[in-house]
């Protein structure tokens, strides 16, 4: 698994390790069951400290992405097998979702070029959909 840091990243450092995570689950690079690096080989490997990556781990783990168990590595979890219910969804996705809709009227983007980028990159690197 490897893995990328972006110092330029606005995002904390343990967000831009769950979103490579789930990034590599999406494209199927980890599979449901593959162990991930322990804390610490992570944190070594990335020159971090080891408190974030287990933050990074402990996030995953409450999104239901990986599995950890005392004295066992990290496991990319099952993937869902129905949808999150509507509730769910507006919780995680809707004030993310406003706030790029913003980013993109800021930059003059219309609603259906806004529509056609959101086709065009669920239809990329993965079959999640």
């Amino acid at each position: 698994m490897l893995l990328s840091i972006d110092e330029r990243d606005p995002r904390p450092i343990y967000l831009q390790i769950v979103g490579e995570i789930k990034g590599q689950i999406r494209a199927g690079v980890l599979t449901p069951g593959e162990e991930l690096p322990s804390v610490r080989e992570l944190a070594e490997a990335l020159h971090i400290n080891l408190h974030t990556v287990h933050r990074a781990y402990q996030k995953l783990r409450d999104d239901g992405v990986i599995s950890l168990r005392l004295g066992q590595r990290a496991r990319v979890a099952a993937l869902r097998t129905h949808p999150a219910g509507r509730e769910v969804v507006e919780e995680r996705l809707a004030p993310r979702l406003r706030e790029l809709i913003t980013e993109a009227y800021h930059l003059g983007v219309t609603p259906e070029a806004f529509r056609i980028l959101v086709e065009e990159l669920l239809n990329e690197g993965g079959s999640a959909s």
